[in-house]
């Protein structure tokens, strides 16, 4: 059983609330919003982190460092994982999305140089860590950043 294969059992989802339907429902005349106040009226409350005044928590505290919010983030795979191909064999993002090694790749691949390889293949990525880069020529394979 996978999770879109699951679904309510028969009778088993209740019908929404409807809203100022009368007292006898318990959600009638002011209909589950109190008496008056901002959140009571249409359109009212209040946007996210605002605390009633109060300078808020995301103000308060200390900013560090830099957070570049161009950057392009690469999906990164250790080296062991490139021992499942043959020798000779071509990998770059498209292959590792077929395989299922990689779900995702918006901006392209990194090879860290995590565990060993024993095949000698071509690889084609977009950044490669100075081990991963050495133990791929080293198998005798080929490391070509695209």
């Amino acid at each position: 059983m996978k999770l879109n294969e699951l679904s309510p059992v028969a009778g088993s989802v209740r019908e929404a609330k409807r809203k100022g339907r009368g007292s006898g429902t318990g959600n009638g005349k002011t209909a589950g919003r109190g008496h008056k106040g901002q959140k009571a009226r249409s359109g009212g409350g209040v946007r996210i982190g605002f605390e009633g005044g109060q300078m808020p928590l995301a103000r308060r505290l200390p900013k560090r460092g830099f957070h570049n919010i161009f950057a392009k983030p690469y999906e990164i795979i250790n080296l062991s994982v490139l021992n499942r191909f043959e020798d000779g064999a071509v990998i770059d993002a498209k292959v590792l999305l077929e395989k299922g090694i990689l779900s995702k790749c918006l901006y392209g691949v990194k090879v860290l140089g995590n565990g060993t390889l024993n095949k000698k293949v071509t690889v084609h990525a977009s950044a490669f860590s100075a081990s991963a880069k050495e133990k791929i020529e080293a198998a005798g394979g080929k490391a070509e950043v695209i």
